[in-house]
């Protein structure tokens, strides 16, 4: 008796036997890489591996701290948020090993100190998303109206498709009691620290790869905050 398969999910190999055609079958599972560090994937773990397809999110920059002179004001602009990048790949282009990078935020500044750079991720040499700058501290402590512009975005990495993180907004001080922080920059992944109004520390990122926002000080020491952690996504499908 005749059986009929369906080649473009199904072959007869040498030995008669009934077996999938690899990559047919579609999705099968979701590899999580969100501590900051290195991991290794190692595809043998996976024998029934057609190919993978990463997603690659660089970590965003630490906002600065902010000391104003007592009836004074300071403002910070913000971090800028990770590089995003991401890639279809077939397991014949992988290596038997290939370590995954997850990028760190960037350090929080010191009331007098400027924010910490976000660390890059990556799958390999394969994909790659660079890290956001942190948050300067060029604005004096002063009375008169004054500026800081935020710190650009970084530029694409490496993969199929790939984009540079969001620039810190800048911030603006119009007197010795009105100002403005500037919110932290957009990841692809993530958002931005909100921009801060009254006197207090930087702001939180939300998801992954966003910048902090920064800190506003009208007489008082105010800490940065720290970038949002990067993180690498990895869906496996047979």
């Amino acid at each position: 008796m005749a059986v009929c398969v369906c080649p473009d999910y199904l072959r007869v190999d040498e030995n008669g036997h009934l077996c999938v055609v690899p990559g047919s079958l579609g999705w099968r599972q979701r590899l999580i890489f969100s501590t900051p560090g290195t991991a290794t994937f190692q595809k043998a773990t996976y024998p029934w591996l057609a190919r993978v397809f990463v997603q690659v999110q660089g970590a965003g920059g630490g906002s600065a701290g902010a000391n104003a002179a007592s009836g004074q004001l300071v403002a910070r602009p913000g971090g800028a948020g990770g590089g995003y990048s991401e890639s279809l790949l077939d397991v014949a282009s992988l290596p038997a090993a290939v370590t995954v990078t997850v990028g760190a935020g960037g350090l929080a500044g010191g009331s007098t100190t400027a924010g910490g750079k976000g660390g890059d991720s990556s799958f390999g040499t394969l994909v790659a998303a660079t890290g956001g700058d942190g948050g300067t501290v060029f604005m004096a402590s002063g009375t008169t109206p004054n500026s800081a512009t935020g710190v650009a975005g970084p530029f694409a990495g490496t993969g199929d498709y790939r984009q540079g993180g969001g620039g810190g907004g800048g911030a603006i001080r119009l007197s010795a009691t009105e100002g403005m922080a500037g919110e932290g920059g957009e990841s692809r992944l993530g958002h931005g620290g909100f921009s801060r109004g009254s006197e207090g520390p930087g702001t939180a990122s939300r998801g992954f790869g966003g910048g902090a926002g920064g800190a506003l000080s009208t007489g008082t020491a105010q800490p940065g905050f720290e970038g949002g952690d990067g993180i690498v996504i990895v869906d496996l499908y047979a």
